[in-house]
């Protein structure tokens, strides 16, 4: 994630990691070479914003867990990421706590029965705010990718949505995509 080379794909965050497995951002950095880790800045209930409550099918304003981080690529920020989950699902649970979890959330969702069976990605482009040049050390005229990613349970119903804003100079995602 660290310069115009780094080529990423979704797939790898959307399994549950192997007991003793490193997280998936850990290992793809690793991969290659690097060291990818992430700083949690906050875990614990908030007000969902008004697209993730309408994605969980919350009023406005309705409870959810977030885990907002930093990701960093050999202790530099690569990324900021908002993952939300319904509070039905996270609250009382390591999901709403700060510290890491082993292998990732996506493998505690699963050890709780939670499986990701479908997802929906959007990508947009736009200009960084103050705040997130700051975080991610990049200069204001400089354009931000934002991923939003929404994964639906075998009933269809959403358990995490997670909101990334990358620098887009330093960035190419790749989607591919099997048929039939």
């Amino acid at each position: 994630m660290s310069d115009s080379n780094w080529v990423s794909s979704s797939m790898p965050y959307l399994a549950p990691r192997r007991r003793g497995e490193a997280d998936a951002w850990g290992a793809e950095a690793a991969a290659r070479g690097r060291k990818g880790s992430q700083r949690i800045v906050y875990a614990g209930e908030v007000p969902a914003p008004e697209g993730v409550a309408a994605l969980f099918g919350l009023p406005p304003g309705g409870p959810v867990v977030l885990r907002r981080r930093v990701i960093e690529l050999d202790g530099e920020p690569c990324e900021l990421t908002d993952t939300h989950y319904p509070v039905a699902i996270a609250r009382g649970t390591r999901l709403a706590e700060p510290g890491k979890i082993p292998g990732g959330a996506v493998t505690f969702l699963a050890e709780l029965g939670h499986h990701g069976v479908r997802v929906r990605e959007d990508v947009t482009a736009r200009m960084p705010g103050a705040e997130e040049c700051e975080a991610l050390r990049m200069a204001p005229e400089q354009p931000v990718l934002r991923l939003s990613r929404v994964t639906f349970d075998e009933v269809d119903q959403p358990i995490q949505v997670d909101v990334m804003t990358m620098p887009a100079h330093r960035q190419q995602l790749r989607y591919e995509m099997q048929i039939g």
